[in-house]
């Protein structure tokens, strides 16, 4: 890519971090801005999208032409737990999907603040036990999750682990939240870089998500979790975002613990970068990251 276009890039990205800051009061207008209410499904060229219920949790599939039938990527879209599954999602995902060869289903969780913890994470919990009722073997399911769907992901293995259900094969955290309160170093150092997350934006949605709940909660907070015994986890963080310490500390704490993590820190990269997929290359190559820890860790 070259300087310009990476320009580009970076000011439509601070365009939208800037519109989504001046639009925080009104959580309707919000959710309009980032989506919500598109009539057209948009997915690239070769997915299938269908709309499903997952045991009560209105979902969606999404299913590459030749996929395996066998194997689920169960994907918790982000959003800080208050945007819901709109176009953004669809297509990040319709590419990672495709990439790995794999069916994808999405719950679309109920949000905050009309529904804050733990309905979202119950949904989550209750789409994962779907997979199993239909047949899927947990060592065929890789779940993973962007931004707060990170912390979700992190959630619904603790949940899972709590309960001595079984585990799914492998977990994918793209630019995870892990502490509720907010407090990380890079929150500060990396204000002015992350192009996508702003602090305001970000401790806002954690107060709506979390709604007064006690933030030593582990299924709030993973790094006051016990990680031991969770399956193989991978972290991907960009060098740029406010929420990088999130990953570290956490990828730290689940070492200790025993838990094969694996940790990449992508230079110059900001929030969530894999939606710029496939128009910008380190998004195209995060995914193929993705998709080699997938086949390597799940049963295809």
């Amino acid at each position: 890519m070259s300087t310009i276009e990476h320009f580009i890039i970076r000011g439509k990205q601070w365009a939208y971090r800037l519109g989504a800051y001046f639009i925080l009061d009104s959580i309707p207008l919000l959710r309009k801005s980032f989506g919500e209410g598109e009539k057209q499904i948009r997915i690239p060229y070769g997915v299938q999208w269908e709309r499903v219920n997952a045991d009560g949790v209105l979902s969606e599939w999404i299913v590459p032409q030749n996929a395996s039938q066998d194997s689920v990527l169960l994907f918790l879209h982000g959003g800080g737990g208050v945007l819901g599954l709109y176009n953004k999602h669809r297509w990040m995902v319709g590419h990672i999907a495709l990439s790995c060869g794999i069916q994808a289903l999405l719950p679309d969780y109920q949000l905050a603040p009309e529904h804050p913890f733990p309905s979202g994470l119950d949904d989550c919990v209750t789409a994962y036990r779907w997979l199993l009722s239909k047949g899927y073997l947990p060592q065929r399911i890789a779940v993973a999750g962007d931004s707060l769907g990170g912390m979700l992901t992190i959630s619904l293995l603790l949940a899972l682990h709590q309960t001595n259900q079984p585990l799914p094969g492998a977990a994918v955290c793209i630019s995870p939240n892990t502490d509720p309160t907010c407090r990380g170093k890079t929150m500060r150092t990396n204000t002015l870089k992350d192009a996508i997350l702003s602090p305001k934006f970000a401790r806002t949605m954690m107060s709506l998500y979390v709604n007064g709940h006690d933030l030593n909660d582990p299924l709030i907070a993973p790094l006051h979790a016990d990680l031991n015994g969770l399956p193989p986890i991978l972290i991907q963080a960009g060098a740029d975002e406010i929420l990088l310490d999130d990953s570290i500390r956490f990828s730290d704490r689940a070492k200790i613990a025993g838990t094969n993590v694996v940790l990449e820190v992508w230079p110059h990269m900001w929030h969530d970068w894999h939606m710029g997929v496939p128009t910008l290359p380190e998004a195209n190559q995060a995914i193929d990251h993705i998709v080699k820890f997938v086949h390597n860790n799940i049963d295809l």
